[in-house]
């Protein structure tokens, strides 16, 4: 069996139609959910891509494999669902986006060159490279924000766009009225069209990528097509650009009671730049249905992908997961972007086809079970028939649900971020070491803890599924807080660090020296069977003298 592992950037759970949006229509997705199982209850291991994206990439915490913000490199030596599934015969690719940092210190010291086989995997989140484009190619007086080479704009440049960086000048950009670049990074051109033949823009380039992959690959493979939409920038080429307008906006997700003594770490995001843009309705007005055009563009992509596996009799034989790295406040709780733990920002769309015959039961259906990205390590190695090496992957394999089981679960999801690297730190005077959170939810009540000395956050989603009422600033639901910091404190003992031995391993290992001639505190060896002290039980040999 081969997996397709496709991931979108920054796309909300609720912004499908199979998951009940009221105006955006989603056949692929839908198709797709109708022929596997949609999981409603996924969350994140961090609303960040990059830290969100290396936990999907490994199965671990975030606080277990370290990369807890964008560019904080990977370390060498953490294994990845890459080395996972070579051990059991299965090639892993990438097509597309990481937010992936090498390790390049860690790298020198082991000598590791990047050039080579293992050192370029090290550099690449265990995969082999297909074609590798993070989609972010800003460039402003100190340079590129991205300092690889672009193959998106290589291509962009061989179909006769005139531009060093046609990403920004045509695939983010429309023309205004006097024939100046109207850029795709200014909220106020969202609704004009990018100024790209539609076949020319990101996500169709991407498809086209993935299907000249398949039509080489040889069985099994996996393939983690990543694609960097629909992620600002808000911009989106004809057709799409004006398929929805203001009337298909929904009024923000927000409640003034917000805004009253807010938790310090919320007001802070609250007052930030990209949230305060958020909270005007002419950005949202013209954002929302770009952002919306994007995804109707990424439904359509897979559809393409779709047909061409069924066309070529691959569908058969090919798991598929559809996902994201997080979602999108789009002013939801008077934020923007994404980083806190709200819904809109750290539950994800998570559609899982199994092609199987033992998943036959479950097509069609939503489990409400609480899931985790670090999930889907674990699931693809089960897939590939390897046993989940649970001492290094600590998520656990969704196959038991996709086969109809009711398996024992989890008991709570959790979620970390740090944001160190961010002015929200700086405004509120915190040592880096102090700025982090942590989220906790059981399917009803979810906790944010602040490191710092802060207070927590807490909401009862059941009463108030639009978390608008933080019930940690009163004092009547202390039982609800001990119980969710105790979760968090177990969750905070898990056996994370010790991924050289399995238990298989350690229980294989006792009693070893014994049958090594390792005897200590006997008193006269009748304490242990014979055959291990037979090796000391000889005749004395002929006395020995020094000269």
């Amino acid at each position: 069996m081969n997996i397709l592992f496709i991931m979108y950037d920054q796309l909300r759970y609720d912004y499908l139609s199979c998951a009940g949006h009221p105006h955006l229509h989603t056949p692929n997705f839908d198709r797709l959910a109708a022929m596997g199982v949609r999981f409603s209850n996924a969350y994140v291991q961090s609303p960040i891509c990059g830290a969100s994206r290396m936990s999907f990439y490994t199965g671990r915490y975030v606080s277990s494999h370290g990369a807890q913000w964008n560019g904080f490199p990977l370390r060498v030596g953490e294994q990845t669902m890459g080395d996972h599934l070579r051990r059991q015969g299965m090639d892993c690719w990438l097509i597309g986006k990481t937010h992936m940092k090498a390790d390049a210190e860690g790298m020198e010291r082991l000598g590791l060159s990047p050039d080579s086989v293992i050192g370029a995997r090290q550099a690449e989140c265990g995969f082999d490279t297909w074609i590798r484009d993070d989609g972010l190619w800003g460039e402003g007086p100190d340079g590129f924000y991205d300092e690889k080479r672009s193959p998106y704009n290589e291509y962009l440049k061989s179909k006769g766009y005139p531009s060093e960086n046609p990403w920004a000048d045509f695939a983010n950009a429309s023309v205004d009225d006097s024939g100046n670049i109207a850029s795709g990074w200014m909220f106020a051109n969202a609704d004009k069209p990018a100024n790209i033949r539609e076949e020319d823009s990101e996500t169709p380039w991407l498809t086209q990528k993935t299907i000249e992959f398949i039509e080489q690959a040889r069985a099994p493979w996996c393939a983690h097509v990543s694609y960097i939409k629909p992620h600002w920038p808000y911009i989106v080429p004809a057709p799409y650009h004006d398929m929805f307008g203001p009337n298909n906006v929904p009024q923000a997700l927000r409640h003034e009671i917000e805004r009253e003594n807010p938790h310090p770490v919320f007001g802070a995001y609250m007052d930030n730049k990209v949230s305060q843009a958020f909270q005007r309705d002419d950005v949202r007005q013209k954002v929302i249905p770009a952002y919306m055009g994007l995804i109707k563009q990424c439904d359509d992509q897979l559809g393409v992908l779709l047909d061409f596996l069924e066309e070529s009799e691959r569908m058969a034989d090919t798991m598929i997961v559809l996902t994201s790295d997080h979602g999108d406040y789009l002013g939801d709780h008077w934020m923007g972007e994404k980083d806190l733990f709200h819904e809109p920002s750290v539950k994800i769309p998570f559609i899982v086809y199994d092609p199987r015959p033992q998943a036959d039961v479950t097509r069609g259906k939503t489990c409400d079970a609480l899931v985790e990205s670090i999930d889907l390590a674990a699931t693809f190695v089960e897939a590939a028939g390897g046993k989940v090496p649970d001492h290094i992957i600590e998520g656990r394999s969704l196959q038991p649900w996709l086969n109809g089981e009711t398996p024992q679960w989890r008991e709570f999801v959790v979620s970390e971020f740090d944001y160190s690297p961010t002015p929200q730190c700086t405004k509120l005077g915190l040592a880096p070491r102090d700025a982090r959170l942590f989220m906790v939810f059981d399917g009803r009540y979810k906790l944010m803890h602040a490191e710092g000395g802060f207070r927590p956050m807490l909401f009862d989603l059941q009463n108030d599924p639009e978390e608008f009422h933080d019930l940690a600033k009163g004092t009547s639901h202390q039982a609800e807080i001990h119980r969710l910091y105790s979760h968090l404190a177990s969750w905070g003992r898990r056996l994370a660090q010790r991924v050289t031995r399995s238990d298989a391993d350690i229980e294989k290992m006792r009693g070893r020296s014994l049958r090594k001639g390792i005897l200590p505190f006997l008193y006269d060896g009748s304490e242990v069977d014979e055959e291990l002290t037979d090796k000391y039980r000889a005749p004395a040999p002929e006395n020995f003298v020094r000269k």
